[in-house]
């Protein structure tokens, strides 16, 4: 019961504390008809350049999507052509006559080793280009962040100028 009263206690000061706080500060420009206008033009167009940046990051999220669904089909693809070549390798390493098994053994790690080496090579690059993508990506969102601040500060100081008049 205590802990009880204890809380309920701390919730009213609480909320008396929060409800105390100072309300925001009206603005320092008064509301002439130029105001009014040259708030609702920067209201357009900060409104656009949030549509404009939402736009380009969702753009770059899909780039990045399709660069990754790309790159796991090649993954996938060497990886599968790394293993059929090996197993024709093996295959060829059972026909072999036996005083030939040495040399097909030697020629099918060899060929083994070779088919591995291509298919890393070609995740490597795979995942090159996704982190490329991904880069680009995130230097295109910065990018239209950067031109929807400075389209924010146009319009800020455009009331501002409308306040002034």
């Amino acid at each position: 019961m205590n802990k009880l009263l204890a809380t309920l206690v701390a919730t009213l000061l609480a909320g008396s504390a929060f409800a105390q706080a100072t309300a925001p500060a009206t603005p320092s420009v008064p509301a002439t008809p130029a105001v009014v206008k040259a708030e609702a033009k920067a209201e357009k167009s900060v409104s656009a350049a949030v549509k404009s940046e939402a736009k380009v990051d969702a753009k770059a999220n899909v780039k990045v999507k399709k660069a990754a669904i790309n790159a796991a089909e090649k993954k996938t693809k060497a990886v599968t052509k790394s293993a059929t070549t090996k197993a024709k390798a093996q295959a060829k390493l059972a026909k072999a006559d036996p005083e030939d098994k040495a040399k097909a053994m030697a020629k099918a790690e060899t060929t083994g080793a070779k088919a591995e080496a291509k298919a890393d090579k070609t995740i490597i690059k795979a995942d090159a280009k996704v982190e490329t993508v991904k880069v680009n990506a995130a230097a295109d969102k910065a990018a239209a962040k950067v031109e929807t601040n400075a389209v924010k500060a146009e319009a800020k100081a455009a009331v501002k100028a409308a306040g002034s008049k």
